[in-house]
């Protein structure tokens, strides 16, 4: 699948874009030693929430799917399994699922529930990630998960 180009803003069009971790490995993870460093968390933070077998869904969102040459963090959203219970998560997994561990342990922002807990359903709860903080829309990616 192939990603859209970025508007005169730098960013994605608004919508949720589909594509394969590769994929956004690809398109966002090079150009810069801060580009490939964060591709690298991203990588770690997804291997580590896939080892749960109860990741449902996975968007990425902020600064590293946009055109800024030195993205800041990596912003990750999850949508577990309902059958997803964090107190049996030990060592480095647990700490994705720990908003403050995850920053500063993995230089990220990520924010996860479960299923039944998104607001508005799964959709809605993902498209609502598209809004920019100074208001606006922008383009979000979906990982797409193997095997789905």
């Amino acid at each position: 699948m192939t990603l859209p180009a970025f508007n005169e803003d730098g960013d994605l069009p608004p919508g949720v874009h589909g594509a394969t971790l590769s994929e956004v490995l690809a398109r966002f993870g090079q150009g810069s030693v801060q580009r490939a460093a964060v591709a690298d968390r991203l990588t770690r933070l997804y291997q580590l929430a896939i080892s749960t077998g109860q990741v449902a869904r996975v968007a990425v969102f902020g600064s590293f799917i946009t055109a800024k040459a030195e993205p800041n963090d990596i912003d990750l959203l999850l949508l577990m399994e309902d059958t997803f219970d964090l107190t049996v998560v030990t060592g480095e997994v647990a700490g994705v699922f720990q908003h403050m561990e995850a920053h500063a342990r993995f230089g990220a922002s990520v924010f996860w529930t479960r299923r039944s807990g998104a607001i508005g359903g799964e959709q809605a709860m993902i498209e609502y990630w598209q809004v920019r903080r100074e208001g606006g829309q922008r383009g979000i990616v979906e990982i797409l998960l193997e095997g789905t």
